[in-house]
Order: C-alpha cells, then sequence, then structure tokens
C-alpha cells in the first residue's frame, strides 16, 4: 500500500474516532470523508469490513464494533437515524406497570416501522413532532433518550387510550396528567 492510501485510511479512522461515535450510515461517513462518489464509498465501505476495520451491520449502515457489543438501545435509536426515545411498554414493563415479557424494544420516534437487527428485535410508533420534540419527562442517559414512566404512560395512553396497566396503582396519575397538559395530548 503507497504512503498516500495509507494516510487516507489512517485520516478517515482518526475522524470516526473525533466524533466519539461507534455506529454511523453511509450516508454520514460519506460526509465526514468527503466523498461524492457512491462507487468510491462503497469500495471504501467493502474493503474496510473486509479487513475487519468497519463492521457492517445492514446496507448502508456500520459500526466499529460488532453488534453484540453494541448496546441494543443505542443500535436501535442509531437505526432509525431521526430523533426517537425509548418509551411505552420497554419504560413500563422495567417499571413493574405491566407485567407481560417485553421482546420488543420500543421507540417513540417520526417514524412508524418494526425491524430486527442481530437478535433484538425494535418497534417505533410514530408521533408527531409537535408532540414527539416536547421534552416534558424525557432523561438522556449515555447519548440515549429515556421517558419517566409517567411519560411512557401518557404515550402508550396517547396511541391506545383503553390500554391496560397491571400495575396501575404504581402509577402517579397527577404526575401523568401533568405530563400530558404539557405536550398538548389534551389538546388533539
Amino acid at each position: 500500500m503507497s504512503t498516500d492510501k495509507l494516510n487516507v485510511k489512517l485520516n478517515r479512522f482518526a475522524q470516526i474516532a473525533q466524533l466519539g461515535e461507534i455506529i454511523f450510515h453511509a450516508k454520514d461517513l460519506a460526509n465526514l470523508w468527503q466523498i461524492k462518489s457512491q462507487n468510491t464509498l462503497h469500495t471504501a465501505l467493502s474493503r474496510y469490513v473486509k479487513k475487519g476495520l468497519l463492521f457492517r451491520i445492514y446496507r448502508g449502515f456500520y459500526a466499529i464494533k460488532p453488534i453484540e457489543n453494541i448496546d441494543s438501545y443505542l443500535l436501535g435509536i442509531r437505526s432509525l437515524h431521526a430523533y426517537a426515545y425509548i418509551s411505552t411498554e420497554t419504560i413500563l414493563a422495567k417499571a413493574g406497570i405491566i407485567s407481560q415479557v417485553i421482546d420488543k424494544i420500543t421507540f417513540i420516534s417520526s417514524k412508524s416501522t418494526k425491524f430486527k437487527i442481530g437478535n433484538n428485535w425494535y418497534i417505533s410508533r410514530k408521533l408527531a413532532d409537535k408532540f414527539l420534540f416536547n421534552p416534558a419527562g424525557i432523561n438522556e442517559k449515555n447519548g440515549i433518550m429515556f421517558a419517566c414512566y409517567e411519560r411512557a404512560v401518557a404515550d402508550m395512553l396517547y396511541f391506545n387510550p383503553k390500554f391496560h396497566f397491571d400495575g396501575n396503582k404504581l402509577i402517579n396519575w397527577n404526575k401523568v396528567k401533568k405530563i400530558q397538559k404539557q405536550i398538548g395530548y389534551f389538546n388533539f
């Protein structure tokens, strides 16, 4: 390998390291590396995957670690490639408010979709932007947005007003109503 090609490759991975991210869409890498040609980008990514420098999650989606070494929440959020937060069944099960075994990670985003990556199943419920971007009851942890359980209850009631909560007595209904009002769920 020529010195120029080695320098380009080292520079590209130095740029990735500076971002502090481990998951990328091909278009993000094209922008970062200022590659305009799809063929050049595809060739570079294919070579990096073959050499074990990048791991292909699926077409157009890559990581610097194997998927089994990536947080499943982060993997799902980055796959959506849009603002999203974890809510509804995932949060409610963790809080003991629903007792069913939840085998899918549930998101709220601007997309309605179901997908699988590795051994993880995901569901994303579409929420109108005027509600989605309201920060009431949303907390960030390690770069991932999570609904508090009261926000998750409010979200669930928005999507299914007749939803049954097993742990009904565990719910702070005053706080749920306050969050519903802050978000504007009563005004639709």
